[in-house]
């Protein structure tokens, strides 16, 4: 089929044809950036963490008024916790992961360092703290009873060991081995030395672009056992008796002692769940967005396609009188919607790329691939191409006759 008619039709509908091409672009634009994010928003919620989730659960416990005691109330905890049927270990702490809140440290090689050279999240734990999660010692060795001490907030002494994660250790230490390896703390100028290595263990904090996510799996423990007015306690349970131990751990503690609040009494799927919460909102929104997108930029393909169908019953008739078949006027059509689309492809392409460029320096996001712009592209020509479909399909269906009358 000759182009030039076509070209020259799309001359004469000027303003029609440039409102698809924008219209398809915008739509193209937003539609790649969209599906990126939902893709970047669904992966991120589905990191592993480092920890066995499926049998873990935390209790958040407040203690009422300011007691005294709080170290032998919570060695108690510890005790009644740990003695309960189905419980394989737990131990206290001042974080843990999904939970968006924590303390972090910066890590350097040397003390007088002016420059950090990493930052990680800071997690206190006993030598129960590995067990509990279910963390994986890819290197070294736990903590000994000797190396725990007491954390109430206010000491700031260097500890005697401490045990990061894989990520924290390649960027300390790359091409080397970090452990047994010296490090210091940025709020404490004494080396502590490197004791394990764990395969992964997150940050508490999740959100995509926000704290913690350029350092996501930098973390750190110290061996403490945090006794403050609000700590985590964090229980492994036996195979299914998550919900049995739950309910009992509860009971246990208020047993012990009742002048306490626990708070937050979940699974770690359900810490898991609740932080990803919004970012499984915003995939779905986008989804709502990128779809509406795609039926308004059906629809006006449609009108805008069944309106040159009215203005064209003279010239369609003419072409059927002379011998031009049904298939070549829907030919016709779908090789004009086809032109505009790509138009709008290309442009909506470079619009894609811009708004990702913006974004990644307003917000910090990552690159857009180019393979999602090239299938956005793909996706807006099929729609040309379904949406045109019908509008074309009616203007072969007229007859000669009846067009020509109807001039």
């Amino acid at each position: 089929m000759e182009l030039r008619p076509i070209l020259s039709a799309m001359r004469r509908n000027k303003v029609g044809a440039i409102l698809i091409t924008v219209q398809m672009a915008v739509t193209l634009a937003i539609l790649c950036n969209g599906l990126f994010i939902i893709q970047q928003r669904l992966t991120l919620s589905k990191r592993p963490s480092g920890m066995e989730e499926t049998r873990l659960f935390v209790m958040s416990n407040q203690w009422v008024g300011e007691p005294p005691d709080l170290t032998a109330r919570q060695e108690a905890d510890l005790a009644a916790l740990r003695s309960l049927p189905g419980v394989v270990a737990a131990y206290t702490t001042n974080s843990y992961p999904f939970s968006d809140g924590g303390s972090t440290e910066g890590c350097n090689l040397k003390p007088d360092q002016t420059h950090m050279t990493a930052r990680c999240a800071l997690y206190y734990a006993d030598q129960q703290g590995l067990e509990t999660l279910g963390l994986k010692l890819i290197s070294g060795r736990n903590f000994t009873a000797a190396e725990v001490g007491i954390e109430t907030g206010r000491d700031l002494a260097a500890p005697p060991a401490v045990i990061i994660t894989r990520q924290l250790a390649d960027q300390l230490f790359p091409g080397k081995s970090a452990l047994g390896q010296s490090m210091y703390l940025e709020t404490r100028r004494h080396g502590t030395l490197i004791v394990g290595i764990v395969d992964r263990l997150q940050v508490p904090w999740i959100g995509a672009g926000g704290w913690g996510s350029t350092f996501f799996e930098n973390s750190m423990i110290e061996p403490y056992r945090y006794v403050a007015q609000y700590s985590h306690y964090v229980v492994r349970v036996k195979p299914g008796q998550l919900a049995t131990v739950m309910q009992a751990a509860q009971k246990r503690l208020f047993e012990v002692n009742r002048g306490r609040i626990l708070e937050k009494v979940r699974t770690i799927a359900e810490a898991r769940a609740a932080g990803y919460r919004d970012d499984r909102g915003l995939a779905v929104i986008l989804g709502v967005v990128c779809a509406a997108l795609l039926a308004v930029t059906a629809f006006g393909i449609v009108g805008l396609t069944s309106y040159w169908v009215t203005q064209r019953r003279r010239q369609i008739g003419i072409r059927r009188a002379l011998g031009a078949t049904r298939s070549a006027i829907t030919r016709y059509f779908q090789t004009e919607n086809l032109l505009i689309a790509s138009m709008g492809a290309a442009l909506g392409i470079a619009l894609a790329i811009a708004l990702n460029l913006w974004m990644v320096r307003s917000f910090e996001m990552a690159r857009l691939h180019l393979s999602y712009a090239l299938i956005g592209a793909l996706v807006v020509l099929l729609l040309g191409q379904l949406a045109v479909l019908w509008p074309a399909l009616r203007a072969s269906s007229v007859p000669p006759a009846l067009a020509t009358r109807s001039a």
